[in-house]
């Protein structure tokens, strides 16, 4: 198996995790919109509902964590981030990835084993209301997340080697986007004429661009040069 190939594998385990989770925020808002209407139509509210509602976000963020991180998009301090080379920017990702990442994670896997070991054999309940929900399974989350966040990690390393022996950063692999989403609204809207919606595409196009080279490190500009 090709690096590259290797690093689409862990992509894609990460991002099929990510969407499957995303599925539990639409039935946490039918949910929370049932029990609207239950505690002020039907005057019946539930007493699990704070959390279950928590259990259900809970889940949701920590197991699209690793797919946040395939597609790079956790919050990064872009301020001089973004106007650095390649290299630069791959050195800079490898020592945070060593001295902060690597070991944060590997605590969480460790702590969030030992939660979801005890909690099962105690079959632990929510002390939030009383007789709570059993919380025991949602704490089996903490170390499948942190292990998925790990293996990512791992191919972010990985990447970051490969762009400081190349200069070039890895392909990821593509997902839906934003840019895409505006081009099929814009292909199928019907109040804008052909080159208004030409025009419109192409502008949005050069406005990614602009960003995708900004973040990494104007990859243009460094060939230009070169």
């Amino acid at each position: 198996m090709t690096v590259q190939r290797w690093l689409f594998w862990a992509d894609t385990i990460s991002t099929f995790v990510g969407k499957a989770f995303a599925w539990v925020i639409l039935i946490l808002m039918l949910y929370v919109c049932a029990e609207v209407v239950k505690r002020y139509a039907l005057n019946n509210p539930s007493n699990w509902f704070f959390d279950i509602s928590t259990m259900m976000y809970g889940a949701a963020f920590m197991m699209c964590g690793a797919y946040t991180l395939a597609q790079d998009g956790h919050v990064r301090g872009d301020f001089l981030y973004g106007s650095f080379k390649p290299r630069l920017q791959a050195g800079l990702d490898l020592a945070l990835y060593i001295i902060f990442f690597i070991p944060g994670i590997a605590a969480l896997c460790y702590s969030g084993w030992q939660y979801a070991d005890t909690a099962w054999q105690i079959r632990e309940h929510s002390s939030v209301t009383a007789d709570g929900p059993p919380i025991y399974h949602f704490k089996t989350f903490i170390p499948i997340a942190g292990a998925l966040v790990m293996l990512q990690g791992i191919a972010e390393i990985i990447r970051c080697v490969v762009c400081l022996r190349t200069g070039e950063w890895p392909a990821r692999l593509k997902d839906a986007e934003e840019i895409d989403v505006i081009e099929q609204q814009l292909g199928q809207s019907t109040l804008v004429d052909d080159e208004s919606r030409r025009m419109a595409i192409q502008q949005a196009h050069a406005i990614d661009e602009a960003a995708r080279q900004r973040a990494s490190g104007a990859k243009g500009a460094e060939r230009s040069e070169q």
